[in-house]
């Protein structure tokens, strides 16, 4: 249920009404608009009507229940686009596009920071690097784990880059929070539940990869674990998906970006090295993005592609990204964006 307050309603109401939701067995979930106050009431929907009662507060507007089954996710509870820091000073949803580059894993000292020095100066805002390598062989390079996680946090102190990287066991959670600025859930999670809860928890921005097989609804409501959790620092990435096409690594589904913006509040980016598998079709996936209205773009970037230890066909060079980013802001200036 969503429980609108009335305009001007003081903090002390808004908590009295939080109290009774909880009194009432669910949990309450205040966002904050411009005119007033929302609180959605997450719970078993077996007992739902009894929150109807709260409409007889002296400071609640309306009860409104929630249709889809995706609740603190969906435009239902709040109709303008989130808009939130992913760090100091990096914002993700609203005007400017976001782009995140890096390596696909983070390989050795020399090799991070020349990346990470290199798509720093070709605009991207934050690095990207994984420590931690979730491997379809057992006998693929796996990462460098905490070592991984410590150049990426030196890599940080060097260019000033906040890092984003994946989690992939929910044990290695806290070790993961105490270095990333960012919490990544790979597309093989997507559906890790008692991982998404424990990133709920956490008081970090998660990017959220869509499954290669997920519809947009389950992919929703892997969202929603994280955001009942009260985490709702949740940015969605669509990574491409499973078809029956072998010229690409998996099809993008740029027309996933328009439906979530239409069914979600949460920011939507586009990772187009995994969607595509080669580096020569990255640049114009990039383009098609922005035109498809997402909030920003995790591309992948390596100083030396053809000795990377994963990815590297799909990977760009640091000429290779600076080029796309300086044709890029001509498309995001035609999609009224700023890159």
């Amino acid at each position: 249920m969503i429980i609108v307050m009335k305009k001007g309603a003081s903090k002390e109401a808004l908590a009295e009404v939080r109290k009774r939701i909880r009194d009432l067995g669910y949990k309450a979930h205040v966002i904050h608009g411009e005119t007033r106050d929302v609180i959605g009431a997450i719970g078993d929907e077996r007992g739902k009507a009894v929150l109807q009662s709260l409409e007889s507060m002296p400071h609640v507007e309306a009860v409104v229940p929630i249709l889809k089954p995706y609740k603190l996710a969906s435009r239902e509870i709040r109709r303008e686009p989130s808009v939130f820091e992913m760090a100091p000073g990096v914002t993700v949803g609203g005007r400017e596009l976001l782009v995140m580059a890096g390596p696909c894993s983070v390989e050795g000292e020399s090799q991070l920071l020349e990346t990470a020095r290199a798509v720093k100066a070709a605009g991207a805002k934050v690095l990207r690097g994984g420590a931690f390598k979730p491997r379809t062989s057992p006998y693929a390079f796996q990462g460098l784990e905490e070592e991984g996680l410590k150049l990426l946090a030196a890599a940080r102190e060097a260019t000033g880059l906040p890092i984003v990287t994946e989690v992939v066991n929910p044990r290695d959670v806290d070790l993961v929070a105490r270095y990333a600025d960012i919490l990544q859930v790979g597309a093989r999670n997507v559906q890790n539940f008692p991982l998404l809860r424990l990133l709920g928890q956490q008081d970090k921005p998660v990017l959220l990869k869509r499954g290669m097989s997920s519809t947009i609804q389950e992919f929703l409501m892997s969202a929603e674990y994280i955001l009942s959790e009260g985490n709702q620092r949740v940015v969605l990435c669509e990574r491409g998906i499973r078809t029956f096409e072998t010229a690409t690594r998996n099809t993008l589904d740029l027309s996933a970006v328009p439906v979530l913006k239409e069914q979600t509040h949460l920011p939507v980016v586009i990772d187009p090295s995994h969607a595509t598998g080669h580096a020569s079709l990255v640049p114009a996936m990039c383009y098609a993005a922005v035109a498809a209205g997402c909030d920003g773009l995790l591309v992948e970037v390596h100083n030396d592609p053809e000795n990377a230890s994963c990815d590297g066909p799909q990977s760009l060079t640091p000429e290779g990204f600076a080029a796309v980013m300086e044709k890029l802001r001509r498309f995001a200036a035609a999609a009224d964006r700023d890159l």
